[in-house]
């Protein structure tokens, strides 16, 4: 029903009121923000964002709607949607249907009308908290109390309810008109994807430079692996904390300077872990299509898209890692290779997917790597 009152309450005591859209219920997850200003689609349908709330700190959010051709997955996986404005008429000849009618048919909570930028402010100085978004028990206190009670994202493995039931071979290619990427060439390389939560502009950017590619999901062991022979492994991006998926850790070890290799995201930590490093929690993570990252190796500043809550201490890389991307916000670790061995990692998301595009090369590198 449009108007119904809908409630975030926050672990911190704090609760906002505003109006319902999309589907109604109660819904609990890490509360964090997305700097974003277009992109909601991609951003509702990107497996990394499991057992989160998102807020777009964009005020107007729907204003385009939705459309089958720009989904990074089959379907969302927020646990809620924050805006401040819902736009309830969309208009764009691409679109397919509203925003609203998008997340009630998916069973996701939307919540506009509050003060977002309240909302983001309180998450940048006391941090990514546990909340409650609910259309049903709107009692103030009892709705904090279930916030604190919910589950955090610290020692939470993500993962395994993302990942897919089989291992099948990427068939798709690029549907997006609006976008001009170079021709996708006859593949030249076999590349197993590990598949943590993968965004399927992934596999495109891959197929793009040449390369045939096996999906096989993050629970698959290292002799799964390399029974397929293929070229090079590719590791995706995904939700959670790294430190939890130790099936994933363990595989890696047991693959690391056996194949080359790239990693995204999660992928890149989990690499972190399997060589000797360790991650720490962010304190309200990097969210948004607009994060600055110097690449030590060009000297350039490259504008990325990020979504991650988790990050690998710079400070305990092994002597075998190179940093080679810093963030220049806040001097986190955005990527690194290793000296001897073929394989190399970033933090952000060269494939954009919505996003700048300065990073893409990062796929032809791995390309070249695979010789």
């Amino acid at each position: 029903m449009a108007n119904q009152v809908a409630k975030l309450a926050l672990e911190d005591g704090t609760v906002f009121t505003g109006r319902h859209f999309g589907a109604e219920g109660e819904t609990a997850g890490e509360v964090v923000f997305n700097t974003s200003m277009t992109g909601y689609q991609e951003i509702l349908t990107d497996p990394s964002y499991k057992g989160q709330i998102v807020t777009m700190t964009y005020p107007l959010i729907g204003n385009y709607g939705i459309n089958h051709d720009d989904l990074e997955s089959r379907t969302p996986h927020v646990q809620g949607f924050i805006v401040r404005e819902l736009s309830r008429v969309p208009s764009n000849y691409r679109s397919q249907g509203s925003l609203d009618d998008y997340l009630r048919q998916n069973r996701i909570l939307g919540l506009e009308g509050i003060d977002t930028r309240a909302l983001v402010r309180r998450l940048r100085v006391q941090g990514a908290m546990k909340g409650i978004l609910s259309t049903q028990a709107l009692n103030d206190r009892d709705l904090v109390e279930k916030a604190r009670q919910s589950p955090g994202m610290v020692g939470r493995d993500l993962v395994k309810e993302v990942v897919p039931c089989e291992a099948y071979e990427w068939k798709a290619g690029f549907e997006n008109p609006l976008v001009t990427y170079l021709p996708e060439r006859a593949p030249t390389h076999h590349v197993v994807a590990m598949d943590y939560g993968m965004k399927w502009n992934i596999p495109r950017c891959l197929v793009q430079v040449g390369c045939r590619v096996t999906v096989l999901p993050g629970t698959a062991s290292a002799d799964q692996v390399l029974a397929l022979k293929p070229d090079g492994i590719f590791l995706s991006n995904g939700p959670g904390d790294p430190a939890a998926v130790r099936y994933a850790i363990d595989t890696l070890k047991q693959l690391v300077g056996k194949k080359p290799m790239f990693g995204i995201c999660l992928g890149h930590q989990l690499l972190g872990l399997a060589l000797g490093a360790s991650t720490f929690k962010l304190k309200f993570g990097h969210r948004g299509a607009n994060q600055p990252v110097l690449n030590r190796t060009s000297g350039r500043v490259e504008i990325t898209t990020q979504n991650h809550g988790f990050a690998v201490d710079l400070e305990t890389l092994p002597a075998d890692l190179e940093p080679t991307h810093i963030n220049l916000n806040d001097h986190t670790l955005e990527g690194m290779r290793h000296r001897r061995w073929p394989l190399f990692s970033v933090q952000y998301h060269p494939e954009a997917s919505a996003g700048p595009h300065d990073s893409s090369y990062l796929f032809e590198d791995f390309q070249r790597l695979m010789g």
